[in-house]
């Protein structure tokens, strides 16, 4: 692969676009997501961190990052999704926690958080539910009413076991209020890994797309649920077929389809739709336990760049720009090439200069990449 990119220890040039690194904490053990959100009403995202080996839910207050305690007690945290700012300006998070990959041993306790008055205190914690394996949860307006819920996407079902997973795996949501579970689906089989939340179809309505050993699918209301195969993922054999992570990205007005594959795969993966079928085409396959995926508009040329990840050997994160406006020709720009091994990450203007930083997370460090490009 052609590299287009010169990198050094703190600043990172891109094609396009030009980084330079900031840690922020190097102690956070089990690191696994980081979520951008104005926590204490200012006008400026924050950063929640959240570390599966710690006891706490930790959050850096921008812009010194200092470091708060959102919720002590945690056990075994896995993900949680931020709401958008409630009538005192303060958001409110949903937590899943008490997570394994053996369902058996998987509570999944999801919890609603809310703040006691001050945002830099901790914030209290009402359960809701208990769904084994609870893994991924993100905030979906689903009938266009401007109310969101919030949608529960377990890893693998109750009786699912490694390495198969053969299972069936509920798709669920809660409404804020009753936080009562509804069931999306209980379709998929094997690992559902990754979700991504989006307006598919222009309607004012969120769709659901999943990443599993299914490959991706979208979920769609209308009067009820209905599950449309958009791309096979990964051909391999069970348990390697499928995808990991699913995100969605613009070139121009062309639309297109970018995944991790297989589960916690090799291969950075980009479809374009043509004649009605989602076109796969890797565009990676260097990647050792990939898992972090988004797509973001760095350069504010109309035109959305891959953040793609992996926490294995190498651990890395890298820039992935199109040549082309049909999405065919990639060209891969290093982030942070052997120093974050990501779980996560995220997008955000985070020093209110108009474009979009990135922080990401790993196995220890959290980090900010703040994006320097002249325009």
């Amino acid at each position: 692969m052609r590299l287009l990119a010169l990198c050094t220890l703190t600043v990172c040039l891109l094609a396009a676009a030009e980084f330079r690194q900031h840690t922020i904490a190097s102690d956070l053990k089990g690191g696994y997501q980081v979520v951008a959100a104005d926590l204490n009403k200012d006008g400026r995202p924050d950063l929640i961190a959240l570390a599966a080996g710690l006891k706490e839910l930790l959050w850096f207050e921008n812009p010194g990052w200092q470091r708060h305690i959102l919720l002590a007690g945690v056990s075994r945290p896995i993900n949680l999704a931020v709401s958008d700012p409630r009538p005192d300006g303060i958001p409110i998070i949903v937590l899943a926690q008490e997570f394994s990959m053996d369902p058996q041993q998987s509570a999944g306790i999801v919890s609603v958080l809310t703040h006691t008055g001050d945002p830099r205190q901790p914030w209290t914690a009402a359960e809701i539910d208990r769904l084994p394996t609870s893994h991924r949860l993100r905030w979906a307006d689903i009938d266009g009413s401007g109310s969101k819920v919030v949608v529960n996407a377990p890893l693998a079902g109750a009786r699912a076991s490694a390495p198969d997973y053969r299972d069936r795996v509920p798709l669920v949501f809660y409404r804020p209020g009753t936080w009562k579970r509804e069931v999306i689906s209980n379709d998929l089989a094997g690992v559902l890994h990754g979700i991504s939340i989006v307006d598919w179809d222009g309607d004012r309505r969120d769709e659901i797309l999943t990443a599993s050993f299914e490959g991706i699918s979208l979920f769609q209301l209308g009067g009820k649920w209905r599950r449309t195969r958009l791309a096979q993922g990964s051909p391999d054999a069970w348990p390697k077929c499928g995808s990991s992570e699913v995100a969605v990205g613009r070139i121009g007005k062309r639309r297109f389809l970018c995944a991790i594959e297989p589960w916690h795969g090799n291969q950075v993966v980009v479809y374009v739709e043509r004649r009605g079928q989602w076109e796969r085409q890797v565009i990676d396959d260097s990647f050792v336990d990939g898992h972090a995926l988004l797509t973001a508009d760095l350069d504010g040329r109309r035109r959305d760049s891959i953040v793609a990840g992996y926490r294995g050997k190498g651990r890395s994160v890298f820039i992935y720009t199109a040549e082309d406006n049909e999405g065919k020709r990639w060209t891969r720009h290093p982030l942070d090439e052997g120093g974050m091994g990501a779980a996560s990450c995220a997008a955000a203007d985070l020093n209110g200069d108009g474009k979009l930083d990135i922080a990401c997370i790993d196995s220890s460090s959290l980090k900010w990449y703040e994006n320097i490009t002249r325009r």
